[in-house]
């Protein structure tokens, strides 16, 4: 008999929009949460409509790519009958997710205090720029701001160049993951509490906690990191480098790899010199070794080097593309691209689920939500528990 997902019974009330909060609540519900997607009448989730291309439906990519698993109700929560249906479903949750402004939720109603005195065992996460505290928590904050007052911005692409930022939204994605796995922790946690609490993530903290190396190397030498390409603020050579045909990655990131490469690239030599011959040399000489190693490598093609490579032991890779990495054969092995259904668009390809549980596989149980799709259902819900009238239409 299979089992129960892990969060089988757990409901998760999403009162998010965009990417942070609804990448979390997407998380929850893929190991098994009931997520309710509660969203503004009329207009949604405001990623609906945000990216500037469609497929067949009205909704954008990006919000079918962040609410799957999720059923949707449209409430109106500056009206008295707005909230009423919401804490009616407060009464029921153990999780709230919101990304409002710092103060916004106690405007309407719906701040930590309010919902905790109606279900006090509700774990109620809050995802802000900048957190709730502080002098700038009322800053409106993007995955591309906290980069900036991060310390990533700075660090990112080529000294002298324009600042480049991490193409993939790190502050957003990482929030999210940090709020997921606080909410997870909180659940245990009430499991010998009996209560809930409130949980305080931002895009800013967020992006900051993932910058480990680069406060490491500014607190190790006393300078902020300067922006070194590809290359490894720890480690040499690990970066990219260029074959005759083009470029590709190595990783000798440490001595035990370092002396495999340079005997599989017929260059022992090098060790030899004082400025190569431990990791903490090449790395003050990172520029200096790439150059010495750059004739050698314009010797092969990437693949030829990759497979000289790899045969030593030594990680080396192609650069792939989005379009090539999606259909690698690893990513193919591996199942990271998924078939969703959807009642409008038929099916559409999804990144799939980035960890394996082998007692309780995830599965797409739900294609993301139309809006106001499970109104109807989730209503009678909640009428049957007796905390709503059945009559009541939609908000």
């Amino acid at each position: 008999m299979a089992m129960a997902l892990p969060l089988a019974g757990i409901r998760v009330l999403d009162i998010s929009q965009v990417m942070a909060g609804p990448f979390c609540c997407m998380l929850l519900a893929d190991m098994g949460a009931d997520v309710i997607k509660i969203e503004p009448p009329e207009t949604g989730d405001s990623t609906r409509q945000s990216m500037g291309f469609r497929l067949k439906g009205d909704d954008s990519p990006g919000f079918l790519a962040l609410n799957r698993n999720k059923r949707s109700i449209a409430l109106d929560l500056k009206s008295p009958e707005g909230r009423e249906t919401l804490y009616a479903l407060v009464k029921t949750a153990d999780v709230l997710v919101e990304n409002a402004r710092p103060g916004v939720a106690a405007r309407l109603g719906m701040d930590y205090d309010t919902l905790s005195a109606i279900n006090p065992r509700l774990i109620y996460a809050s995802i802000s720029g900048f957190g709730q505290t502080g002098p700038w928590a009322q800053r409106p904050g993007f995955d591309l701001i906290a980069q900036a007052v991060s310390g990533i911005l700075s660090s990112n692409g080529f000294e002298g160049m324009e600042p480049a930022k991490n193409s993939i939204p790190v502050a957003d994605l990482g929030a999210g993951l940090f709020a997921c796995y606080a909410i997870l922790s909180s659940v245990i946690g009430r499991s010998v509490s009996g209560q809930g609490q409130f949980i305080d993530a931002s895009l800013f903290e967020a992006a900051m906690a993932l910058s480990v190396w680069e406060t490491t190397e500014l607190w190790g030498t006393g300078k902020s990191p300067v922006p070194i390409g590809s290359a490894n603020r720890m480690s040499a050579p690990y970066q990219a480098v260029k074959a005759s045909d083009g470029w590709f990655v190595i990783g000798a990131a440490n001595q035990g790899l370092w002396l495999r490469m340079i005997a599989a690239m017929g260059i022992d030599h090098l060790q030899e010199d004082a400025r190569f011959s431990t990791n903490a040399a090449r790395v003050a000489n990172r520029v200096v070794l790439i150059d010495e190693l750059a004739p050698t490598f314009a010797g092969k093609t990437r693949d030829e080097w990759i497979a000289v490579l790899q045969e030593a032991g030594v990680p080396a890779a192609p650069i792939l593309d989005y379009a090539e990495a999606v259909d690698c054969e690893q990513a193919i092995a591996r199942e990271m691209v998924q078939m969703v259904p959807h009642p409008v668009e038929g099916e559409f390809r999804a990144l799939g689920f980035p960890v394996k549980m082998s007692a309780t596989p995830q599965q797409i149980r739900h294609p993301p939500p139309l809006l106001n799709e499970h109104d109807a259902e989730i209503r009678a819900e909640l009428a049957q528990k007796g905390l709503l009238d059945a009559k009541r239409g939609a908000a």
